[in-house]
């Protein structure tokens, strides 16, 4: 079996059996979990604008008040939507996710020092 340690650490860490780890796979879980139903809902919300664009131009091109078009208020709503899942995901990864990301690197870090 070879060495899994990084050469030169003090105490060694197998960052292998780190990665493999309950706490690290549930760490991975959850921001997994936020991340990808987010990116598929984003992915399908741009691709039906990208279709309306495509396909009903007479749709997009409806004013919605004065000079504003519904494609306008949805090219708009696009940004809206990157602003709103980003802060939706900093809140989370705050809340769900650095807590137990913070554990497993003091956990690590006393490992290289040879503290554990």
């Amino acid at each position: 079996m070879t060495d899994r340690r990084i050469d030169g650490a003090p105490g060694g860490v197998d960052y292998i059996a780190v990665e493999e780890s309950a706490p690290f796979r549930e760490l991975k879980r959850r921001q997994r979990s936020f991340v990808f139903p987010m990116a598929v809902a984003f992915l399908v919300w741009y691709f039906v604008y990208v279709l309306l664009s495509s396909f009903a131009p007479a749709f997009m091109a409806q004013p919605v008040f004065g000079a504003v078009t519904v494609g306008l208020v949805f090219g708009l709503g696009q940004f809206v939507t990157t602003f709103a899942i980003t802060m939706g995901y900093v809140a989370y990864a705050n809340r769900r996710l650095d807590p137990g990301a913070e554990q497993l690197r003091d956990e690590l870090e006393r490992a290289e020092r040879g503290e554990a």
